[in-house]
């Protein structure tokens, strides 16, 4: 496996690919696969070899599988920082919250009034003040969809939104 990350290395130094792909089904989102599954490739081997000059007989075939384990909790702990820089130039803006789900904290949202709480790409939540359209009215606790951010009135446009749950 070693030898495969230095031959992805040096194809991406040649030019011939880049690191755009994310690996979020490692748990590793927001950091391009190509460092990611360097790293771990990289400590899995390093583990292994560590631990099969400590560990001898049958024992032995369980020392790369608990080096790939140890090292996909160390890269998890290792890029938990690559992950807030990766995000570090985007400034984040109440338009991000365009396109996303939110649910109504007032007792009501009509096209006058109303709050919601949204939950941001990072985790974090907001309340926002949002409106509805025509004769949309929404009751505390319902589930909306955000569609749109008017500047001017500085809230949000939503509509009902109903999950197939």
């Amino acid at each position: 496996m070693l030898i495969v990350v230095v031959g992805y290395w040096l194809v991406v130094i040649s030019g011939f690919s880049d690191l755009e792909g994310d690996a979020p089904w490692l748990g590793f989102g927001g950091v391009p696969a190509g460092i990611t599954i360097s790293l771990l490739v990289a400590l899995a081997w390093l583990l292994s070899l560590a631990g099969s000059r400590f560990v001898t007989g049958p024992l032995l075939w369980a020392v790369p599988v608990l080096a790939v384990g140890v090292a996909w909790l160390a890269v998890r702990a290792l890029l938990a920082p690559l992950r807030r820089l990766a995000s570090f130039g985007h400034r984040p803006s109440r338009r991000d919250f365009v396109g996303r789900m939110c649910v109504i904290r007032t007792g009501r949202a009509t096209p006058d009034f109303g709050q919601a709480e949204v939950t941001a790409a990072d985790g974090s939540s907001a309340l926002v003040q949002v409106r509805t359209t025509g004769q949309d009215r929404l009751t505390g606790g319902q589930t909306a969809l955000i569609f749109e951010y008017d500047a001017d009135g500085e809230f949000f446009w939503v509509m009902p939104y109903e999950s197939e749950h």
